[in-house]
């Protein structure tokens, strides 16, 4: 009669251990991006304009593994008498784990018809807020029957870049990433010109100093407990 039972609960074990398997499966793989937010300060810090410019971004707490298509962006300006341009056109997005370099598309409310266009630096006047939303150029496709690009890719294409990679080492980083062995990064290189007021930017005259502030991110993959009801709620 013992060993009945101990055969009953052998399967009972084995069956609650394979519903739980099943459920963490069917959990969507989720990631996280942190913004070096530290990083960032002690770079403005050591270029003395952290008391003039301050930079931050919006995230959520997770994001599908091809769901980051754009950021949330704030240059705070500070100062009293200083204006603050972002150079867009200079700045640029740099996925560390292949050293590709993307050019930087501030998003705008107009539908997009040509990427090829200069873009007017961002003006943020003393004691006020930039809020804006920026891409990379690599994110757009185009549509050929309205002529417009929308962009529908990710930033940080990870499945494409490493998954679906003819390379076998990038596969085996892909690998390694969503066992949570490793992180990966990417960053923003923004390129800011800070001058006088009444000065501007007027071409070629007193052209404002450059300031190359790096923006980094990290990207990492959640563990499945990040479905848990006490988890979400943070």
């Amino acid at each position: 009669m013992q060993d009945n039972n101990l055969i009953v609960l052998t399967f009972y074990i084995i069956g609650i251990a394979y519903t739980i398997n099943r459920m963490i499966e069917s959990i969507d793989d989720q990631i996280n991006f942190t913004y070096q937010k530290a990083v960032v300060d002690q770079q403005l810090k050591e270029q003395e304009i952290f008391d003039d410019v301050g930079i931050d971004f919006k995230l959520k707490p997770t994001y599908g593994i091809d769901e980051l298509k754009e950021l949330l962006m704030f240059v705070e300006n500070k100062s009293k008498n200083l204006a603050v341009y972002v150079d867009w056109d200079s700045s640029s997005i740099v996925i560390q784990y292949n050293k590709q370099s993307m050019r930087v598309i501030r998003k705008s409310p107009d539908i997009t018809r040509d990427l090829a266009v200069a873009q007017i630096p961002g003006l943020v006047a003393p004691e006020k807020t930039l809020t804006t939303t920026i891409t990379s150029e690599n994110t757009f496709e185009r549509n050929l029957e309205k002529g417009i690009y929308n962009n529908t890719k990710p930033i940080v294409d990870i499945v494409n870049n490493l998954q679906k990679s003819p390379v076998k080492a990038n596969r085996v980083l892909f690998k390694k990433f969503m066992n949570e062995e490793i992180t990966l990064e990417f960053s923003l290189q923004l390129v800011l010109r800070i001058s006088e007021v009444r000065a501007g930017l007027a071409p070629g005259v007193n052209k404002p100093p450059t300031c190359i502030v790096n923006c980094p991110f990290t990207i990492r993959k959640l563990r499945w407990t990040y479905a848990l009801p006490w988890n979400k709620k943070r």
